[in-house]
């Protein structure tokens, strides 16, 4: 890539912006301002966002550009990414839909899943998880005394809440609240006639 592409200046004008910036910038270290896409899906969730494996790949092909395969560049990863937060797209399940969905998964209703039923199902229904998605879940979920799944457990861990501003929707929401309002719409010339006219009588 040519060094005027790496120089394209990305303009930082909100904290938003710069929540979304700083989590790019891990995974720049060399500060080209250019990161590959495969670390899109990392960075989207890190920061709280909960898509689908199809709709991270959506994200990704919406950010692939012919300057930059298999790379993307901070200037059209900052404005797509920070209007996910803005429309509140992709929100971390609440605990109570979680716990519906483990119960559906428990036909005995004994709170709880042994590894290789738990494994078994995410790895074969619905969209499957990832060896490594499915190693992560399981440092946190598994129980090696009991050697089982407590979801409910699991759900308390797992849901912990980012107070204030630590949760990137409610930055985004105090961001769109502070914005201007918009102009109000430009008078065409038959309103301004008219309101000329009625103004003579």
């Amino acid at each position: 890539m040519d060094d005027d592409e790496e120089e394209i200046e990305v303009p930082i004008t909100n904290d938003l912006e710069q929540r979304v910036a700083e989590a790019f910038a891990v995974f720049d270290p060399f500060q080209t301002k250019i990161i590959e896409l495969k670390d899109v899906p990392s960075i989207i969730r890190g920061l709280g966002c909960c898509p689908t494996e199809a709709e991270l790949q959506d994200i990704i092909l919406s950010l692939e550009t012919q300057k930059y395969p298999g790379s993307v560049h901070l200037v059209n990863f900052l404005p797509l990414v920070t209007d996910l937060f803005t429309q509140h797209k992709f929100l971390p399940p609440t605990p109570d839909k979680l716990l519906e969905a483990f119960r559906r998964l428990d036909p005995r209703g004994i709170g709880c899943l042994t590894k290789e039923e738990l494994t078994n199902l995410m790895t074969t229904e619905g969209e499957p998880f990832t060896n490594d998605e499915l190693e992560e879940m399981m440092e946190i979920a598994f129980d090696p005394l009991s050697k089982t799944i407590n979801y409910e457990y699991y759900v308390n861990q797992l849901l912990y809440e980012p107070e204030g501003e630590k949760n990137v929707y409610t930055l985004a929401d105090r961001i769109e609240a502070e914005k201007p309002p918009p102009p109000p719409p430009r008078k065409t010339m038959s309103e301004y006639l008219r309101e000329a006219a009625q103004q003579a009588e």
